[in-house]
């Protein structure tokens, strides 16, 4: 950690300069934009704004402010009426949804269950090629019996089926709408796009047919910025309004002195955490695994890597979720402790001080990782495990995870853990991959009949209770090693007010954000 310290203050001195003198330059030309427009700086393109193909988190956000989905979710991660005011579940294998009556598309066309229909059925036959294919497996054919009435008939029982219909996972589309949708998407939400040029920028503006209550922002000029320092100026310079979880923590504290800026922020989803390969001979030992838990001291970590911005994590669900449970068994800092779980599991260290050396393999593409990374393995270092990082581009680094070829990994869940079907997908003995995220090849027959049996039924209380055990049973066996939730952060323009933070990230601020010019 000595070694850290430094290597964050001289970044921080370094962007504090940098700032500071940008604002002296160029304060005078600050960005005047036209009435009721907000700029928001974004890190990359959308690689696709058709909701049944996007599933990157630029296409995903932006898609939510253009499209409605049947059903939204609450602060609880619960689910709320959405185009659908009401929904039954009579047997395991039918869902019926009654929608709204009156919703029209930005183009005027009505909006009816035709067109949710078409929305599923043209990415289950191939009328458009789709990831998101495979949310609706369990689906064996989809009715509109009248206008308002959907039904969809399955295969087996998915509690799941209602999260793949919510914001974030779809939005509908008009009845007819093909591979070309993208070109110039068409939805039913309370902003209407007008244009894109990748790697520049994203426009839309305000729906004036909407059916909700109507956003207050005219024009929303999503403003492709991809280096984090040159985001933090344009929010300075007063050329950008707004931004959210795009600018490193050390920033955010410099844009946090500056009196036209607010920052607000509040507990966040996306997870960062370690994942551990249990097919190698020294961490297949649960006794290794609590004890790098236990040496590492993550509320440090938060405070000097992330400036406060996150809050550690014990389960892959986030406080506040229906599912979450806080009683699992916990690794608090305690360096004693994970030395004597290392002798007792045979690893005493060598005339060196070292016991084993230990691969971490890190993506190179964010300096945060591997900041964290160098804290990890100063503070494993100080038990006896020496960890040699390996770092390499992203598509290496992730390939090489996908396939199990590491023995420790940093990692992130960005979204997909607001789903509690999330453990069929990463701890289930039939996921390993390539038939899922299973990474690190954990097996254990108790968390496999209990993820089964929280698949097959409705009843939330019976769920809740399979969830509850399996967070214990994976708390105990650590087959990943939670680190914390990163805030949600939103830096603006004070002239932007009324933000409503989501914890997982999402702009669905912007519905209900206001104004001055």
């Amino acid at each position: 950690m000595q070694g850290l310290i430094p290597l964050r203050a001289g970044r921080f001195l370094a962007v504090l300069c940098a700032l500071s003198s940008a604002l002296c330059l160029c304060g005078c030309s600050a960005h005047k934009p036209p009435p009721g427009t907000v700029t928001m700086l974004i890190e990359s393109s959308p690689a696709n704004l058709d909701p049944r193909i996007g599933t990157d988190g630029q296409a995903e956000h932006i898609d939510a402010l253009i499209f409605d989905p049947l059903v939204w979710r609450d602060a609880h991660f619960g689910l709320q009426p959405g185009l659908a005011t009401s929904w039954s579940n009579p047997d395991p294998l039918t869902w019926i949804f009654h929608l709204r009556s009156g919703v029209h598309f930005s183009d005027g066309r009505p909006l009816t269950s035709r067109d949710v229909k078409w929305t599923i059925d043209s990415i289950m036959n191939g009328t458009v090629i789709s990831v998101k294919a495979g949310s609706y497996t369990s689906l064996a054919s989809i009715e509109a019996p009248d206008p308002t009435t959907v039904i969809f008939h399955l295969k087996t029982p998915d509690p799941s089926l209602l999260f793949n219909l919510c914001d974030g996972a779809i939005g509908i589309v008009p009845y007819g709408s093909g591979r070309d949708f993208w070109r110039h998407p068409v939805g039913s939400g309370p902003f209407v796009f007008v244009s894109q040029q990748v790697d520049r920028d994203v426009i839309l503006a305000r729906n004036p047919n909407y059916w909700g209550s109507m956003p207050h922002i005219a024009r929303l000029d999503f403003a492709v910025v991809p280096d984090a320092t040159t985001r933090a100026l344009e929010l300075q310079k007063g050329s950008a309004d707004v931004e959210s979880n795009a600018v490193p923590p050390d920033m955010v504290d410099v844009l946090r002195r500056d009196p036209r800026l607010a920052v607000d922020e509040g507990p966040g989803t996306n997870l960062y955490y370690i994942v551990f390969n249990l097919r190698d001979p020294i961490l297949r030992d649960v006794r290794v695994r609590r004890a790098i838990a236990m040496a590492i001291n993550r509320p440090l970590l938060i405070q000097t890597l992330y400036r406060g911005q996150a809050r550690p994590a014990e389960s892959t669900l986030p406080p506040g979720h229906w599912a979450w449970t806080a009683d699992t068994r916990h690794y608090p800092f305690d360096p004693a402790a994970a030395s004597a779980l290392l002798d007792q599991a045979g690893y005493r260290r060598g005339s060196d001080g070292v016991r084993f050396h230990i691969t971490m393999k890190i993506s190179n593409a964010e300096e945060e990782v591997r900041l964290t990374a160098v804290a990890i393995q100063a503070m494993l270092a100080k038990v006896g495990i020496a960890v040699d990082l390996r770092s390499y581009e992203f598509a290496t680094f992730y390939a090489d995870l996908t396939r199990g070829a590491f023995q420790m990994a940093p990692s992130r869940w960005i979204g997909g853990n607001a789903n509690p079907d999330i453990f069929r997908y990463i701890w289930r003995t039939s996921a390993f991959p390539p038939h899922g995220a299973n990474r690190g090849y954990y097996s254990d027959p108790e968390m496999d009949r209990l993820i089964a049996d929280a698949a097959l039924t409705s009843d939330r209380q019976q769920r809740i209770g399979d969830y509850h055990r399996i967070q214990q049973i994976a708390a105990r066996d650590l087959p990943d090693l939670n680190l914390w939730y990163m805030d949600t952060v939103v830096v603006h323009d004070r002239r932007i007010a009324n933000i409503q933070l989501d914890p997982t990230g999402t702009y669905d601020f912007l519905r209900t954000a206001t104004v001055k010019n």
